[in-house]
């Protein structure tokens, strides 16, 4: 729907009698009677306590006043332009902004997610910051950042804040992961929980929902972990445990993807996590927003539908080798 540009009117009929140098003209162009024109002209004198227009030459003119005050006039009502241009810009998705936050986790797992988004709507200009879970749910409810890809199966009724919508993407089985230095690399044989609490392990510290979830199921079985090194970022977990002999605790899909890793199920399973999409309960969502929104939903089904067998990336160190 094209939008039509809000300007005052008493604005509108002085443009029109600067353009045409008439009374009669421009209230013709306008289809508005000559009094009635006559009559918003000079409340707007008044208002400004300034002759706009020299009436007394045959030709109506503006004065020294009227030049100034129509100068600023068609400056005013270009912006105004511009502005509804913009609008119609931002509904097309040719130009906007979205403001989205992860956890360590999930910025591994969803990136061809943004790639896709990016590739839709190259206009958009998508900025990501990366917190630990509650953080990012706390930067959502107060409108600092749009949308939140966190690790955590959506919020049941009586757990979610009134602020925050929640949709679930798709869930993922968690692994002990080792590397190509680690004696169990390539072992095919599940590991009981007893051998896991004796590995030497890498792991996100315990401000992450990743780690809490890891802590509970020790909890529940008796495990006493040995944790080697604690850190905020999963880059260098992946880094330590692809260079050394740590392992870790990573998604399935992590460990397939990345070179040098190695997964190995566990006995009994961790419980599967999921990854969801929360954003602020609003009655306005920005058309950007929407977008992700919609584009995450089909992505997630597609995603579903794919075999578990991911390509495993290519590794440049086994390839010099």
């Amino acid at each position: 729907m094209e939008r039509r540009v809000v300007f005052p009117r008493p604005l509108q009929y002085l443009l029109a009698i600067a353009e045409h140098g008439s009374y009669t003209r421009a209230a013709e162009a306008l289809h508005v009677s000559q009094p009635t024109l006559s009559q918003q002209i000079k409340q707007l004198e008044e208002s400004l306590q300034s002759r706009l227009l020299d009436r007394s030459a045959r030709k109506v003119r503006l004065t020294d006043a009227g030049e100034i005050y129509v100068r600023h006039a068609r400056r005013a009502l270009g912006e105004l332009d511009a502005g509804t241009r913009a609008l119609n810009d931002v509904q097309n998705l040719s130009r906007g902004s979205l403001r989205l936050g992860w956890t360590p986790i999930t910025d591994y797992l969803t990136c061809p997610l943004l790639e896709n988004f990016n590739y839709s709507y190259p206009g958009i200009n998508l900025s990501t910051l990366e917190l630990p879970q509650d953080e990012c749910e706390v930067a959502v409810a107060e409108d600092r950042i749009d949308m939140g890809i966190v690790f955590s199966r959506p919020f049941s009724a009586q757990e979610l804040p009134t602020e925050i919508d929640t949709s679930l993407l798709f869930e993922e089985k968690l692994c002990i992961v080792v590397g190509n230095a680690h004696p169990r690399a390539g072992q095919k044989e599940r590991m009981s929980a007893g051998q896991f609490g004796r590995e030497s392990l890498a792991l996100l510290n315990s401000d992450f929902a990743m780690r809490r979830h890891i802590d509970q199921y020790c909890s529940e079985h008796g495990v006493h972990p040995r944790i080697a090194v604690e850190t905020n970022s999963l880059s260098v977990i992946v880094e330590l445990v692809q260079l050394g002999g740590l392992a870790t605790v990573l998604p399935m899909s992590i460990a397939r993807t990345q070179c040098g890793l190695y997964p190995i199920n566990l006995s009994p399973a961790m419980p599967r996590k999921a990854i969801s999409l929360i954003y602020r309960r609003s009655e306005y969502l920005s058309p950007a927003s929407r977008a992700f929104v919609n584009l995450a939903k089909d992505w997630s089904e597609r995603r579903l539908k794919e075999t578990p067998a991911r390509k495993r990336r290519p590794c440049p160190l086994a390839e010099a080798n």
